[in-house]
């Protein structure tokens, strides 16, 4: 049987958000995972290879994964909400997921500027079986939030990330509340070149022994 994949229109807090859901491709889901899209102003959509790969791992693992494109990003109405506005976007989707599969524990996944949006939702909300952050920009406003945030994180950076250089992720890391997991992937930038099907095979591994917990 092919796996079930469906284009969505959801209801957002600023209009619809457009949106693409896939079920993994052998047997039935495990989890459920949101994954977020890196910045709306610099072309970031749910179609980004980072954002693809990262889905392709979870669902590999036995996850339902939504992708969906931030308010004013290809199909989905209204404009940009400098990160607030996003992160309700996320949490709207991240509600009609649980309502579609609501006896499946949750995750949350993003690249870029969606780790900032997928961090900063999972951490003020309890629940998440874990939040994974790729690309997890060091510079774009403060990470302390991540010093007190009880859910489980799961950080996978470039060794050549421009946004999110080595050292200071470390320093940021070293400073987040436990359980955390960092994982470091040998590419050329911060898109992961030359480093994607690592990142998916870390997604995918770091997801399935989530699973086992």
């Amino acid at each position: 049987m092919p796996r079930r994949i469906e284009s969505l229109s959801l209801a957002g807090p600023a209009g619809r958000l457009e949106a693409l859901l896939e079920e993994p491709e052998d047997g039935e889901p495990r989890m459920a995972a949101v994954v977020c899209h890196p910045h709306p102003l610099y072309g970031g959509t749910l179609h980004n290879k980072v954002v693809y790969r990262l889905a392709r791992g979870l669902r590999r693992s036995g996850i339902v994964v939504l992708r969906f494109n931030f308010r004013g990003v290809g199909g989905s109405e209204g404009e940009h909400g400098h990160l607030e506005g996003e992160i309700e976007d996320a949490r709207a989707a991240l509600a009609w997921l649980r309502q579609r599969y609501p006896a499946l524990p949750y995750a949350l996944a993003g690249f870029s500027f969606g780790s900032r949006v997928v961090t900063r939702l999972g951490c003020a909300a309890e629940g998440a079986s874990f939040l994974m952050a790729a690309g997890f920009p060091t510079r774009w406003g403060s990470p302390d939030y991540l010093e007190s945030c009880p859910a489980p994180k799961i950080f996978i950076q470039s060794t050549n990330d421009q946004f999110g250089p080595r050292a200071e992720l470390e320093a940021m890391y070293q400073r987040c509340a436990a359980p955390k997991q960092l994982h470091w992937i040998a590419a050329a930038d911060h898109f992961f070149a030359g480093g994607l099907e690592a990142l998916e095979k870390q997604a995918e591994a770091s997801a399935e022994q989530s699973l086992l917990v």
